[in-house]
């Protein structure tokens, strides 16, 4: 039993090590603002999807959500000769993709702000610097050594990570700007916003649906309780 524990604390550990020590910056979801997730599916598409697919996500879902027709789908999120009914694949070559990216292929995005969560993700896309030993020419604050280039450089700009020195150890401090991009830094930070949500809708689209619903069944649940309580006691008042 004691050998399992050390196991899976060292798995643990092992996983931490992408963010550990970094603070994740906080973003606000709101699956119910179908602006932003239109904003975010057409970032998506526009920097993400060459390289990334979502492919348990199907265009006429997203239509269907947000209220699109077909035209806007094909216009503002489709890559390619698709379809309203196709999933959200991409056109790149599994093996052609892991030899370009350092042996690592560009992982579907389908869950992957279920398995990494909102704020990881929102820090992540955000935290790219330049470091001239890595093969792109970039790393990642939360996601050391990461195999990715930065898409987003032309918008948001370069930027180098400063560290001081604690106890020996470097720790990030800040960011500095080395080259503007077409966004600021606040418009960027929005943009992200918008990804991150659409990519937290990818992961769940029947989330919303599911938290309304869950509301009448509580309230449902409430009512038969009081119900409940009052036929038992008035099965009961007779015995003694």
């Amino acid at each position: 039993m004691k050998k399992f524990i050390g196991i899976f604390l060292l798995l643990g550990s092992c996983c931490g090590v992408a963010w550990a020590g970094v603070e994740l910056d906080s973003v606000e979801i709101d699956l119910d603002d179908k602006a932003s997730l239109k904003r975010g599916g057409q970032l998506f598409a526009s920097y993400c999807q060459s390289c990334h697919s979502a492919k348990h996500m199907r265009y006429s879902r997203i239509a269907a959500d947000l209220g699109l027709n077909e035209d806007e789908v094909s216009r503002d999120l489709m890559i390619g000769p698709k379809t309203i009914n196709d999933s959200m694949t991409t056109a790149m070559d599994v093996i052609e993709a892991s030899e370009w990216f350092l042996g690592i292929g560009p992982p579907d995005l389908s869950l992957v702000a279920r398995s990494r969560g909102s704020e990881w993700l929102y820090t992540y896309l955000r935290g790219f610097y330049l470091d001239e030993a890595r093969p792109f020419g970039v790393n990642n604050l939360v996601y050391k050594d990461v195999a990715m280039p930065n898409v987003f450089w032309e918008i948001q700009g370069l930027q180098k990570a400063v560290f001081k020195n604690v106890d020996g150890k470097p720790v990030f401090d800040t960011f500095e700007s080395v080259q503007n991009g077409r966004m600021s830094k606040e418009q960027f930070d929005r943009a992200v916003t918008d990804l991150v949500n659409f990519l937290v809708y990818v992961g769940e689209p029947a989330k919303p649906e599911r938290v309304r619903f869950g509301k009448y069944v509580i309230l449902f649940l409430l009512i038969f309780l009081v119900l409940a309580y009052r036929l038992k006691k008035e099965y009961w008042k007779d015995v003694h």
